[in-house]
């Protein structure tokens, strides 16, 4: 098997402020806490011998390559995002930041999304990533507006019911 990695796909370079902190937050603890404990635990794994039969040095080796890939990939990330932690000019439409209620005009359901950068979706929580096709499928539409979403599962008819600005 090779190291090889296919390069990941682009996606939008927008965050909120909340986001933004928690990745900076993230990055913080691997740096100053995470890091330096797995160093220690593989530095003392070396001083125990033989290498090749040390699983606790294999463990801590590829643990140590783990922070090292999410390290590089935070620093650069942090400094190509972009900070959203303003309403829109238009509050009246569906635009990055946005809370929307949705109903499926089909079963009638409704549901609750945010609209958040890629980096900060929450599947549980109801934020979703504005490059997923629920998210461009109702970028700029109002309240009662009607569209029709590509997804996985093929196209569902929604109707916008609310859309909220909330504006830390």
């Amino acid at each position: 098997m090779s190291r090889w990695r296919p390069p990941p796909e682009t996606s939008t370079a927008l965050i909120t402020p909340e986001g933004h902190a928690r990745l900076k937050a993230e990055l913080d603890d691997l740096w100053r806490v995470r890091r330096p404990e797995v160093v220690r635990a593989l530095s003392a794994a070396a001083a125990e011998g033989d290498r090749s039969e040390n699983a606790e040095y294999t463990y801590r080796k590829k643990q140590l390559g783990e922070i090292d890939r999410r390290v590089r990939y935070l620093s650069k990330r942090l400094e190509s995002l972009r900070v959203v932690d303003v309403a829109p000019s238009d509050p009246e439409a569906v635009f990055f930041g946005a809370h929307v209620e949705l109903e499926d005009t089909d079963s009638g359901e409704l549901a609750r999304y945010r609209i958040v950068g890629p980096d900060e979706t929450d599947a549980k929580a109801g934020w979703i990533s504005i490059d997923s096709p629920l998210a461009r499928a109702m970028l700029k539409k109002r309240v009662d507006d009607e569209f029709v979403a590509m997804l996985p599962a093929g196209p569902v008819r929604f109707a916008v019911v609310a859309v909220e600005y909330r504006v830390a």
